[in-house]
């Protein structure tokens, strides 16, 4: 069986990072996806899509995303359902994030929402892009294909 989701839109509010009873985090946000067709004469319509993460990724999130950014998030989908203090049945529809990254254009001003360090100062800064958006690749070593 496969339960897989990958979605890339912008977040509709900065996100939320709680704590469990057992003090593990986890931080719950939504995000816009467009539609890939558009009406004849008509907007282009968007769905609104709950993700929950946990753990580093909770912390990751809350720290370094704010709303409007664009996120891919990959993970998994998970339905819920729970009873009110009424007897209402209620139903939940939601990815679990078990990936998160960065896309679209970084923030301007070389600050973030999370008042810390940019991502960009830890470990190694990735490949340097031309102007074309692509990075040179190293063509030296035999393709593994």
């Amino acid at each position: 069986m496969l339960n897989k989701v990958i979605l890339m839109g912008r977040l509709t509010r900065d996100p939320e990072l709680k704590y469990t009873a057992s003090n593990i985090p986890v931080c719950s946000f939504s995000i816009a996806v467009d539609r890939r067709f558009v009406r004849s004469g008509e907007q282009r319509q968007a769905d609104f899509i709950n993700i929950v993460a946990w753990r580093q990724t909770a912390e990751f999130v809350c720290k370094y995303f704010t709303k409007g950014q664009m996120i891919n998030v990959c993970g998994s989908l998970q339905t819920r359902n729970w009873d009110d203090n009424n007897g209402v049945r209620h139903f939940a529809t939601e990815v679990i994030a078990d990936e998160v990254n960065f896309c679209g254009d970084k923030p301007q001003g070389g600050g973030n929402a999370g008042g810390g360090s940019s991502p960009s100062n830890y470990g190694d800064p990735g490949p340097q892009f031309n102007n074309d958006g692509f990075a040179p690749v190293d063509t030296d070593d035999d393709l593994p294909f």
